[in-house]
């Protein structure tokens, strides 16, 4: 996993490497905040945008921030794997 970025709140976001699944390309992507319990985390699969993980108290509205990164940090793996094909 590799770090990506830090939210205001202290939210971390982390990524796989471009795994490819029965031949589908996809990137692990997980969100984790420390809380006074423990933590909050998320996982999602891209490009799917499916959440595999969802544990804590991330409200509706930091969902739709992470899904607006997320498009992002897809594109961005792709074009790593791509140079590094050059």
């Amino acid at each position: 996993m590799y770090p990506y970025m830090t939210f205001e709140d202290g939210t971390e976001v982390i990524h796989s490497d471009l795994i490819t699944d029965v031949d589908v390309e996809k990137v692990i992507v997980h969100f984790e905040r420390p809380t006074a319990e423990g933590f909050d985390s998320a996982r999602c699969e891209l490009p799917s945008c499916s959440w595999t993980d969802w544990e804590g108290h991330f409200t509706q509205s930091e969902k739709r921030a992470f899904e607006e990164c997320l498009s992002k940090l897809f594109r961005l793996v792709r074009i790593k794997k791509l140079n590094a094909m050059t």
